[in-house]
């Protein structure tokens, strides 16, 4: 990067850790540092709920999803909508009565403690890897950019952001949130226009539509329905997306801490509903826009040359290997490939001759085998690498052909958005720890008024978050090779939430099931949950992981339902 670049960039950076700091200014104990004294307005609760969402794995890997598999990931958040207006009727009253610190506070007064523990647990776990790789998704960048080692990379984005997560709670993570989306609005939007501005001339944006149609990247609807029926494996479509959609929605707002912990911030009711279903209209469309990004991105390498791999920092090492010449081979092909795919694309859009259409659909996949080719060679090249560069396309884009001091600022962007995600997980994670294990096992009360014992307990939580902090910086240097980021994020929360749901949907709905029938059902239903993940990992099972979220919150319901109805047998 230029001077101006990275003038751009710490000054943003540093502007943003002093605002975080300026606004931490709130009452110290619990209820200020995890909760901003419920003061806060349903504007910044909907930018709160926002900000933790959108990590910088949304605006990293996500125009990259869309550049390889296209925009059909969008239907993943098909059934948030109808999950929020759920959870504006159900879930927000019954938490703001009780005021609550943690969601799972409730389950001990609806069952037991140890229902209460093994859920804060399964959270706390898929919480803090989670947190993990969102921390690992902005430290690619500065390992890309500057060839640092990515485990120290890794500690210094985990230490930057700490400073002020310790420092300032739940309304320094709120403040900070604010500005940062207003920052990576701007900054995406501006890389969009400019994607746009440098089409070849002729080529405008509905010319721009077109092609990336005609490539299949325009996939925003898909059924999942083949000539054998309903494909359970495909990931993202219009069913799995509402249906799994819905239940991974429902649990991540209504379960997870790190977004109830969000509109429990909140004035009232009235604040907290207005934020989640304002969420709810929001989500989708800026979803749609941040894909199209990557979609509008294929289209201009389709009149670009386009590196054949995107990770240059592993093509370079893969270069210095007796590989070199299968790699220089298949590279020769692509740029032969891509020049056709070139003047096929001009042909379409600027000539306006529509025969070209399939021509670009096929050219299309043939550079698409010739990438999958050269990765095969890399891994041979460099055993261990990460091969898959999805995380990698925007960012290359961004390098590559933004103005100086422009390419400093969507860096900035994406240091933001993970700054705003982790920041409220780490905040999420020490209030679940404190009173969930802490509190609540030393019988210490959360409503405790002693102002010795509530500086005590400020500090405590300072230190939980300080060490969930470094726990997640840990997990990062485990993240490497996973792929997609936003799919690994998504697919790890599943593994747990469907379970979590569960155990919620009892307390609300089966009101004749007691303590020991749920924390049975909720331990089998998580063995069965790991199960279905097995079997489809090796193939044994086709399964996309949404439906995870399904399996795991009807076996806990089920399993819920046989064994209070077994209990009864036996007493009776």
């Amino acid at each position: 990067m230029s001077k101006v670049d990275w003038i751009v960039l710490v000054i943003t950076l540093v502007a943003i850790i002093t605002y975080g700091l300026y606004k931490s200014r709130t009452s110290k104990d619990l209820e200020g540092y995890f909760l901003s004294n419920r003061s806060m307005p349903w504007y910044l609760v909907l930018l709160s709920i926002m900000g933790t969402q959108a990590s910088a794995i949304t605006f990293l890997s996500a125009p990259g999803q869309a550049f390889t598999d296209g925009m059909r990931f969008v239907q993943y958040y098909f059934g948030l909508p109808i999950a929020m207006v759920i959870l504006c009727v159900t879930f927000v009253p019954l938490f703001n009565k009780l005021r609550l610190f943690t969601a799972y506070e409730f389950l001990e007064k609806r069952f037991d403690l140890k229902t209460r523990t093994f859920t804060s647990f399964l959270f706390l776990l898929s919480r803090g890897l989670s947190t993990g790789i969102s921390i690992y998704a902005p430290s690619i960048i500065l390992s890309s950019l500057m060839g640092w080692d990515i485990f120290w990379t890794n500690i210094v984005m985990g230490g930057m952001l700490i400073i002020y997560t310790v420092s300032g709670g739940a309304k320094a993570v709120a403040y900070t949130q604010q500005l940062q989306l207003i920052i990576i609005f701007a900054g995406m939007f501006v890389a969009g226009y400019l994607i746009v501005d440098y089409l070849p001339e002729g080529v405008g944006f509905n010319d721009a539509l077109k092609v990336s149609g005609a490539s299949g990247k325009l996939n925003v609807i898909t059924t999942g329905i083949t000539e054998n029926g309903f494909d359970w494996k495909d990931r993202y479509n219009l069913i799995s997306g509402i249906i799994g959609g819905f239940f991974l929605a429902l649990s991540y707002f209504g379960t997870d801490q790190s977004q109830v912990g969000r509109y429990l911030t909140a004035k009232d009711n009235t604040e907290s509903r207005l934020g989640l279903l304002m969420n709810g209209l929001v989500k989708v469309p800026m979803q749609f826009l941040i894909l199209l990004l990557g979609a509008l991105l294929f289209t201009f390498y389709q009149f670009t040359p386009s590196p054949v791999f995107f990770n240059k920092a592993v093509e370079e090492k893969a270069m210095q290997t007796s590989y070199k010449e299968e790699l220089v081979s298949v590279q020769s092909q692509f740029n032969t490939y891509q020049t056709k795919q070139q003047e096929w694309s001009r042909l379409y859009t600027v000539d306006k001759q529509e025969q070209y259409k399939d021509s670009i659909a096929v050219g299309a996949k043939q550079l698409a085998g010739l990438q999958k080719q050269y990765k095969t060679i890399l891994t041979k090249a460099v055993p261990g690498a990460d091969t898959n560069d999805t995380n990698y396309i925007f960012l290359r884009f961004v390098v590559d052909f933004l103005p100086k001091g422009l390419v400093g600022l969507l860096i900035a962007i994406i240091f933001l958005a993970a700054w705003g995600s982790i920041a409220a997980a780490l905040n999420s994670l020490a209030s679940c720890t404190m009173i969930d294990f802490h509190q609540r096992l030393q019988g210490i009360q959360t409503n405790n008024t002693d102002p010795d014992q509530c500086a005590k307990e400020y500090t405590q939580s300072k230190y939980y978050t300080l060490a969930w902090g470094i726990f997640c910086v840990i997990t990062a240097q485990f993240a490497s090779g996973m792929g997609s980021l936003i799919e690994a994020v998504n697919v790890l929360g599943s593994l747990f939430y469907g379970v979590i749901l569960g155990i919620f949907l009892v307390a609300f709905y089966m009101k004749k099931v007691q303590a020991n029938a749920v924390f049975t059902a909720a331990v089998i239903g998580e063995l069965i949950v790991i199960g279905f993940f097995l079997l489809d990992r090796y193939n044994i099972i086709g399964l996309g992981f949404l439906w995870l979220n399904v399996v795991g919150a009807l076996a806990v319901v089920l399993l819920s339902f046989v064994f209070q109805l077994f209990q009864r047998r036996v007493v009776q």
